[in-house]
């Protein structure tokens, strides 16, 4: 029986047309169990609230759904076979429980706007669990910067040796990318942050509703006012979500490359311990950076994903379309892959070797020529001139520089500015008030004696 059959009679739709629809949406809803449930009980308080549900009708209903909350929680909560999706295995469940009272949870919503709310409950977790691991490796990063702040490395410019940098400087400079890759996370959690419960196929309906209250329970932070806009943002919600999973992962790929560059023989930088790196079957000596080299490929491809999401929705004018469910093929595995790659640079970062004296050989020497253009500078030498001097020292290969590095200004060598990039890590996530939405959930699902 499905949703949206009229009888009880057995639909004519025939089965490859079925399965050609259904696709693998099924698999997809097991990741919404949760929130679909979440969703209906927020939905039977507020029905019994403006009187389209009884004060005695309501109790059995949330004991019944917060019992199956927990199986979803837990992830024993399937769908069975014949049932469409997971919207009509909640209401199947409560109808086998309950009889004809389960029946009564619909009122007042579509499928539509189920799939809006459980999709906006399941992107808040997620971009939750992603910013508590960005900001992990941020800290991570932080420490090694710290640790090493003082040994120094080739800075480079076109891939050619260019001035000194530091390894505290290469560290804290990924820390403090992550960090502005918060601010997008928190730009897209605001957005997902609202609630669409109500706007039911795209163009609300004639029944009583309260959505301020379901807005209130589901600890969201506003409401999708309009009930169009509200539809519109089934696609529109997940291209937000791509570019802030496509920026994580740009900040992921580029990390794990210069790893994988620092790795090689040629640059000698910083080493793995042996278990962490892969062999040859022909070459006894290879130690390969693959963990990086994985990072690095799933992240790039990470990045087309808001380029995906688009080619799929562009086109398609307000109001829902099918098309639509494909999104969840696209986004679900994205997510999934972020986290495993942040978790996994999270490991590796700590794991990093890095090689002391790298400057003593002799093919960096020109990293000083700016110390010694700035050196002249700060003696009275007008730039330009200091500047022709040096250029001419090099040109006659006389060029020599042995003074200590003496950088001051604020994020320099000599002033890395970490406590201010963790101070700026704490401001942004604060913002994003997560506390508010746990509150309101766990009042939601918890068991009533």
């Amino acid at each position: 029986m499905k949703l949206w059959q009229k009888t009880t009679s057995k639909s004519n739709t025939a089965q490859n047309v079925e399965d050609f629809t259904v696709g693998n949406d099924r698999e997809m809803d097991l990741f919404l169990a949760k929130y679909d449930i979440q969703g209906s009980l927020a939905h039977i308080v507020m029905l019994s609230e403006v009187g389209l549900l009884s004060k005695t009708d309501l109790v059995p209903l949330q004991n019944a759904l917060q019992k199956m909350h927990q199986q979803a929680a837990k992830g024993l909560l399937t769908i069975e076979d014949g049932v469409e999706d997971i919207h009509s295995q909640v209401e199947f469940l409560l109808t086998q429980q309950l009889g004809d009272l389960g029946k009564r949870i619909h009122a007042g919503r579509s499928r539509n706007d189920q799939v809006l709310v459980d999709l906006k409950l399941f992107f808040r977790a997620e971009i939750r669990e992603i910013t508590q691991q960005v900001a992990d490796l941020t800290k991570i990063l932080l420490q090694q910067s710290d640790k090493y702040q003082t040994v120094l490395m080739p800075g480079y410019t076109h891939l050619q040796a260019a001035m000194v940098s530091s390894f505290g400087l290469w560290f804290g400079a990924y820390a403090e990318t992550l960090t502005d890759d918060l601010l997008q996370l928190q730009a897209v959690y605001k957005i997902v942050n609202q609630n669409p419960l109500g706007s039911g196929a795209g163009y609300g309906g004639s029944l009583p509703l309260n959505r301020q209250r379901t807005t209130e329970l589901l600890g969201f932070d506003d409401l999708n006012y309009n009930v169009v806009h509200a539809q519109m943002g089934r696609g529109k919600s997940e291209h937000f979500v791509s570019f802030a999973i496509a920026a994580v992962a740009h900040t992921l790929a580029k990390l794990a490359m210069d790893i994988c560059l620092y790795m090689n023989q040629n640059f000698d930088f910083m080493t793995l311990p042996d278990e962490l790196t892969t062999g040859s079957s022909i070459m006894p000596h290879k130690k390969n950076p693959d963990v990086f080299e994985l990072i690095r490929a799933k992240c790039n491809r990470l990045q087309s994903l808001p380029s995906e999401v688009a080619l799929l929705t562009s086109n398609l004018p307000s109001g829902y379309h099918r098309d639509f469910q494909l999104l969840k093929e696209i986004i679900f595995p994205a997510i999934a892959t972020l986290k495993s790659c942040l978790e996994m640079t999270h490991f590796m970062v700590q794991q990093l070797k890095i090689k002391n004296h790298i400057l003593k050989n002799a093919k960096y020497k020109y990293l000083y020529t700016v110390e010694a253009v700035n050196e002249l500078v700060m003696n009275g030498t007008p730039f330009r001139d200091a500047y022709r001097i040096v250029g001419q020292q090099v040109e006659n290969q006389t060029f020599s520089y042995d003074k200590p590095i003496q950088h001051t200004h604020e994020g320099s060598l000599g002033n890395l500015c970490n406590d201010a990039i963790h101070a700026k890590m704490k401001r942004v996530l604060k913002t994003f008030d997560f506390e508010k939405t746990d509150l309101a959930i766990q009042q939601l699902v918890t068991l009533k004696n």
